[in-house]
């Protein structure tokens, strides 16, 4: 995971402001092409939007696997087990993390979430 702020990207400003409405501070992390996260858990809930690139997460205990594109956003619940692995083209995301039980309790994929130019 790399670190960085901001919007690095008009995408990513875009979800940063988009986040910023909803009281969320995001970190930016980008992975390379094929990067891999081993199944885990997390003690605080999780916001991540794709603002460039792609990544799929595998969500095991609701069988599901969920491919995110730019402009998508993830919401997982505090203890959701995931992995992921990123795409051909590596991916830059954003994330937020809030107190348990802030987000519903089931684990949300928000297709095209962003308003790009917001």
């Amino acid at each position: 995971m790399t670190g960085g702020s901001g919007g690095g990207t008009p995408a990513a400003a875009s979800a940063e402001e988009q986040l910023a409405a909803e009281g969320l501070t995001a970190g930016e992390w980008t992975n390379g092409p094929g990067d891999r996260y081993l199944q885990h858990r997390h003690d605080y809930d999780k916001v991540i939007v794709v603002a460039a690139g792609d990544i799929t997460f595998g969500c095991p205990e609701i069988h599901r696997t969920i491919h995110l594109v730019a402009g998508d956003r993830l919401d997982l619940p505090t203890g959701s087990l995931h992995d992921a692995i990123v795409g051909e083209g590596g991916v830059r995301c954003l994330e937020a993390h809030l107190p348990p039980g802030t987000l519903e309790p089931a684990i949300s994929h928000l297709p095209g979430w962003v308003r790009w130019g917001a």
